[in-house]
């Protein structure tokens, strides 16, 4: 009995902690900071030539938009510049941007990959600041000022920018993968104000062009890679929320299903060749904030989900106790919730009150296909992309 009750409390903390109680801990901590330190300051008028580095595959659909999107960031035109990589791409994607001008195109007609193609593009960047954002998704117009005016302070080596999931149909309203990131985009701002963004998201991030290194071309989550690289050689990755891009959810819970099956395999494979960063004697905030924000998210969270649930029930049996009978009728009732939400979403309706609880338990079980795919070499660092729709929010 005394194991049962052991793996219900540590799998129980484990659960909490990750998705609450680190978040209430950085908030006391960045309290504690402020009355010791000044809050970092930034310049606004602070302008370093940039290049917008862009990797599009087989984009004919959104690139005429994406392109004036682009070009239409305010920023001084001599001092941005435009990359944008299409190799592997077979349909029009490279006639379209070929008209124009102002933008460099680099395209070779074999596909390797995201991963590759910022290693063959980044000898082509020759500004101090490199921004790299994803094809289908729309900057704001002063996207690159608010990330720019972060390296004024020399110890910045990268800046994340915001994710913002959206709906054509509804304007700003956004399905719960939108409530999701607006979650990660709080914890990404304490984060930052502890010490570092863990992590940057390939849909906006940029980095100082000279911290480069060659990211090995099999490696899934690119983007994560090179900025917690950066983080090792002693710099922070600073959070500019006021930079933001903007795209529509998955198309279907499939589409959503692969892309957190993807980017799980990649979280393993990540935590392997980041493993210097789990030193917390060489990184002791940096690998507290690692461990807590993120392998925890990728280990023990979804492991502790089954043990929690099955140590509770046999408590129960063993026990009758009324307090585990109703921890475990609340398991129960929150799973039977999530269960429904997953059959609205398979009908592409996203209703937040049964949403939420699928979605939180859908992100965890994809971890355990990820897992599978990181072990048996199966995950590819090429990605098809994933499908964006309209969808039904109520």
């Amino acid at each position: 009995m005394i194991l049962l009750y052991v793996l219900f409390y540590v799998s129980f903390f484990i659960l909490f902690y990750n998705y609450i109680g680190y978040g209430i801990l950085l908030y006391i901590l960045i309290k504690i900071r402020r009355l010791i330190k000044r809050p970092r300051e930034t310049q606004s008028a602070f302008e370093p030539a940039v290049t917008i580095l862009i990797a599009a595959y087989n984009e004919e659909e959104h690139i005429r938009e994406k392109i004036a999107n682009t070009l239409a960031l305010e920023y001084p035109a001599d001092k941005c510049h435009f990359i944008f990589v299409t190799d592997g791409s077979t349909d029009g994607t490279m006639d379209i941007i070929r008209q124009e001008p102002r933008i460099q195109l680099l395209h070779i007609p074999d596909r390797k990959g995201k991963t590759a193609a910022i290693n063959r593009a980044m000898p082509f960047v020759q500004t101090p600041i490199v921004i790299f954002c994803d094809a289908n998704t729309m900057l704001n117009t002063a996207a690159i000022r608010n990330i720019v005016k972060h390296y004024a302070d020399e110890k910045t080596g990268g800046v994340a920018g915001e994710k913002k999931v959206i709906s054509k149909e509804k304007g700003d309203a956004a399905s719960t993968e939108g409530i999701y990131w607006k979650y990660e985009s709080f914890l990404k701002k304490l984060d930052a104000e502890l010490y570092s963004v863990v992590g940057a998201a390939g849909e906006l991030f940029s980095i100082r062009t000279a911290l480069f290194q060659p990211v090995e071309e099999d490696v899934v989550l690119d983007d994560f890679i090179i900025s917690l690289r950066i983080n090792q050689k002693g710099y922070r990755i600073a959070y500019a929320p006021d930079a933001y891009a903007m795209e529509e959810p998955s198309f279907s819970i499939e589409e959503e299903h692969k892309r957190k099956v993807r980017i799980s395999a990649g979280g393993f494979q990540s935590i392997v060749m980041l493993k210097a960063l789990l030193n917390f004697f060489k990184y002791p905030v940096l690998s507290f904030q690692y461990i807590s924000h993120r392998v925890l998210r990728w280990t023990l969270c979804p492991l502790s989900m089954p043990i929690l649930f099955i140590s509770n029930l046999l408590i129960v049996v063993a026990t009758g106790s009324l307090f585990y009978s109703t921890v475990l009728a609340a398991q129960m009732i929150f799973y039977t919730v999530a269960f429904i939400g997953y059959q609205q979403a398979k009908q592409h309706i996203k209703s937040k009150f049964f949403y939420i609880p699928f979605y939180f338990v859908f992100m965890n079980a994809a971890v355990y296909q990820g897992f599978s795919r990181y072990l048996q070499k199966k995950q590819s660092a090429a990605w098809d992309k994933s499908k964006r729709s309209k969808t039904v929010t109520v």
